[in-house]
């Protein structure tokens, strides 16, 4: 920020009471939140991402119908960018930023849309393209049909990334005169709803958490050719699951050497060791409330928006094992995600 201050914007789903998007500042040194201001102007904005110069973020709108916003973020309060810019998609889950675009996975539609920025970082007035995914897999009736969960640029940004939970598999895109276009589609298990996916930070291995089969599969990423590989893939719980266990967000470390993943329903964060072309599970803590929907690594911390129980916590990771230590928290009704300016 302009001021020098840190901080993290916190997206929550309005249609359970929670405040819209919540702006935290962030203590550097202890990793701690405290809350500045709360802005409510599109329903449930459940995915915030940050422009690179941070003067801009911008929001998904959870909605049936499905929309994107951006707001100026030069004070304390979020300010409103211009109207809200229909995906033609619904239920959009998270976004991000790719090749002067803001690209939206649409859950509920089982589609990825791109919509335009413009140099002031505000949004076009509609999208310029919409990839709809095609496909089901075993696990009924979360698999019925397309669901894509994510969808990300690659660390080359040549490629974009997208997760569908209902078709068991990622695709690799580009981007061809605003349209996206599918370049390669890998499977991964059948039934395992694969939801988000982190990559290593030296590009060269991607780790995709897994929804329905409690798991993360380690995957080789080429980014010459855009072509992902499943390698092998790993329990994030000790035991046998609980049978409402479902896996939400993942992190890798800066330094590669560990990747993180939070559960819902079990409510843990577990700590796995990266080797080789491996993972290996070294613990889980508590996630510090109830159904944590997503999780955040930056500055030596993570930050879990736990939805149910309305709050979010934050940790201190030992940079040696890797395990995350409560810090604290703050409240926000419903709280969906965090991002760290």
């Amino acid at each position: 920020m302009a001021d020098g201050r840190r901080r993290a914007f916190i997206g929550s789903f309005t249609a359970a009471g929670g405040p819209g998007i919540v702006t935290a500042e962030v203590d550097a040194d202890s990793g701690a939140l405290a809350v500045l201001s709360s802005v409510n102007v599109v329903p449930d904005p459940s995915c915030l991402t940050l422009a690179p110069d941070g003067k801009t973020l911008y929001a998904v709108s959870e909605t049936a119908e499905g929309a994107v916003a951006a707001y100026r973020v030069a004070g304390d309060k979020p300010e409103p960018a211009g109207r809200p810019v229909p995906v033609d998609g619904g239920s959009p889950t998270h976004l991000s930023l790719f090749a002067g675009h803001v690209l939206t996975a649409n859950y509920g539609s089982g589609s990825v849309t791109a919509v335009p920025v413009r140099p002031d970082g505000t949004l076009a007035r509609s999208a310029s393209g919409v990839l709809r995914h095609s496909g089901a897999g075993p696990h009924t009736p979360r698999q019925q049909r397309p669901h894509a969960h994510q969808v990300q640029p690659d660390p080359s940004g040549r490629w974009a990334v997208s997760v569908d939970l209902g078709t068991d598999s990622v695709r690799v895109c580009t981007l061809m005169d605003g349209a996206l276009v599918l370049h390669r589609e890998t499977a991964l298990r059948p039934g395992s709803g694969p939801r988000h996916l982190a990559f290593h930070p030296e590009g060269s291995h991607a780790y995709v958490v897994n929804e329905l089969s409690p798991s993360v599969t380690v995957c080789r990423w080429d980014a010459a050719q855009g072509v992902l590989t499943p390698l092998s893939e790993t329990p994030v719980l000790p035991g046998a699951p609980a049978r409402d266990a479902y896996p939400s967000g993942i992190a890798a470390s800066p330094d590669g050497r560990f990747v993180w993943t939070a559960t819902r329903g079990e409510d843990v964060l577990s700590v796995l060791a990266v080797e080789g072309e491996e993972l290996r599970l070294v613990t889980t803590v508590h996630c510090g409330g109830h159904w944590p929907r997503a999780l955040t690594a930056g500055g030596g911390f993570l930050y879990v928006a736990n939805e149910r129980s309305g709050d979010v916590t934050w940790f201190a990771v030992d940079p040696l094992t890797g395990v995350p230590r409560r810090g604290g928290s703050i409240r926000v009704t419903a709280a969906a995600c965090v991002a760290l300016g």
